[in-house]
């Protein structure tokens, strides 16, 4: 009824209450924030405490005419429009004829839109042709739960509003208040959990409390897990832990059961990141147990599998399962999608991070077949005549994801072969960082990546640039073994000896087409 009864947004209704009791309102607001955070609420407050008779410190007096009729939604100054069912053109040049006649009973016309940011292109021009310059008499409030599907122009000639998502703690003692008004008998228990399931929603906890108070006479958290239908999901554990077993066909037979109950696929790959994102908090802030959603008695099964998990494999199973459900859309059938997803995750064939790795014995043997090989090209090269430094031979290629370990050594330096290619999975994907690279080389010494820029400048841009992060996974990706970075310059391995390494730098470099800058030595 009033700005007071707004729970967890004081950002928004001390800024109003101040304008309207200071009369420096302004005539276009856009309220921005999740579901049931309070946007249509405070915009119908705010409509009705700028026009009501005899506010009391930018509050709304709720006795006078103005208040009463706004209340009962028969005020005609007061105008709602659902842009999700009003979108056209014709909805908005409709709003634009109205806006030039005076009020009727109020001192201001008000227009508030919900999810404004399902107009349509044309609609939005015509809207912000009549925001440009409104009629004295008139005020917008905006609100949506996307801002970013707002033209900036829109945006622009508002005031913006953040609403934030309510906190726990709020959402408790406002069910708890309700409940006590209202004669049902909630325990504290109760009101925690259904304060967890509404995500920082009050719309969502007052829905379900009162599917709650239809379902007993008493509310605990039983007849809250049993009508908001997360009651009995052993399966869901089951399935977690099959996969931490690697347990292919279980898992299978499993997701075949659920799927003969007429289980929603969707709705079972939510349920499943739902879980593995309570592990990942249980993993991630050491056993607490304030941000997880759960059953009382689900908490301690819920901690076992975190004990056995490790935390990459949580992450790599919350991506894999995220991207099943991205390509829900487009599948033919959901149910051979999830079951991919299923298989990748227990043979470890996940694309990108977490991907099976190579057990420590075949990464060493093949760490030392790469040495045997760089030892034999090395002692096939023929002796140097006339200070000439011989080529070396191509040593033969490993089998990914090793590659062979050539020495950095700037006297008897081989651009590494594999740098085009690495820098063309860069320009695609990151192209800014691409133009810093540049006519740029590379070399691998055991497990030290080396990067050679053509110039100072470009080694000074790409350092200020603070994305060797994303280079390094790019490499990781490509070879599948981490390394360690180190930068250069050609203008910076300048030494004063008679044969100047840079001449072969530049001449091995010029060998794949590249141009290095050489800096000389006085």
């Amino acid at each position: 009824m009033s700005f007071d009864d707004v729970v967890s947004q004081p950002q928004v209704t001390t800024t109003l209450k101040n304008q309207i009791k200071n009369d420096k309102t302004g005539h276009a607001y856009l309220f921005t924030g999740s579901r049931g955070t309070g946007k249509t609420t405070c915009a119908r407050i705010f409509a009705k405490a700028i026009n009501c008779l005899n506010p009391k410190d930018g509050e709304p007096c709720l006795e006078c005419e103005i208040c009463k009729n706004a209340d009962n939604g028969t005020l005609s100054d007061i105008f709602e429009l659902d842009a999700a069912s009003n979108s056209r053109v014709d909805d908005i040049r409709d709003l634009k004829e109205g806006v030039v006649y005076t009020p009727e009973l109020c001192k201001y016309k008000v227009y508030i839109i919900d999810e404004v940011h399902m107009l349509s292109p044309g609609a939005f021009n015509a809207l912000l042709k009549t925001m440009e310059e409104p009629p004295e008499h008139v005020k917008f409030v905006l609100a949506t739960t996307e801002m970013h599907k707002v033209p900036a122009t829109i945006v622009s000639r508002c005031q913006h509003m953040p609403f934030r998502r309510i906190r726990t703690e709020d959402i408790v003692a406002r069910i708890e208040y309700i409940a006590s008004r209202e004669g049902l008998a909630l325990t504290s228990e109760a009101a925690a959990l259904i304060a967890r399931l509404s995500d920082g929603g009050m719309r969502d906890a007052l829905s379900l409390l009162d599917q709650c108070s239809a379902y007993a006479d008493t509310i605990d958290a039983e007849v809250v897990s049993t009508a908001a239908g997360i009651a009995g999901r052993d399966y869901l554990f089951e399935l977690i832990e099959l996969l931490l077993q690697k347990n292919a066909t279980g898992a299978l037979q499993k997701i075949n059961e659920l799927y003969d109950m007429s289980k929603d696929l969707k709705v079972l790959c939510s349920e499943l990141i739902e879980q593995l994102r309570n592990i990942m908090l249980l993993k991630a802030i050491n056993g607490g147990t304030d941000l997880i959603t759960c059953l009382p008695e689900e908490l301690e099964r819920l901690k076992g599998i975190a004990e056995s998990a490790q935390l990459d494999w949580v992450l790599t199973s919350l991506t894999a399962l995220q991207d099943c459900i991205d390509k829900f859309r487009g599948a033919s059938s959901k149910r051979t999608e999830l079951e991919m997803c299923i298989i990748r995750l227990c043979t470890g064939q996940v694309a990108g991070a977490g991907a099976a790795a190579p057990s420590a014995d075949v990464a060493s043997l093949m760490q030392r077949v790469a040495e045997l090989e760089r030892r034999g090209a090395a002692a096939a090269l023929p002796p140097a005549q006339g200070g000439a430094v011989p080529k070396a031979a191509a040593p033969i290629k490993p089998q990914r994801p090793t590659k062979p370990l050539k020495k950095f050594d700037v006297n008897n330096y081989t651009p590494l072969e594999d740098w085009q290619e690495i820098l063309e999975k860069i320009r695609d994907k990151y192209p800014s960082i691409a133009a810093f690279l540049d006519n740029s080389a590379a070399a691998i010494e055991g497990d030290t990546f080396n990067i050679i820029c053509q110039s100072d400048f470009y080694l000074k841009k790409f350092k200020a640039s603070n994305d060797t992060a994303k280079i390094k996974q790019i490499i990781h990706d490509h070879y599948n073994k981490d390394f360690e970075f180190k930068l250069y310059t050609a203008s910076s391995v300048d030494i004063k000896d008679k044969d100047n390494p840079i001449s072969v730098l530049k001449s091995r470099a010029t060998g794949l087409g590249l141009e290095v800058e050489i800096k000389k030595q006085d």
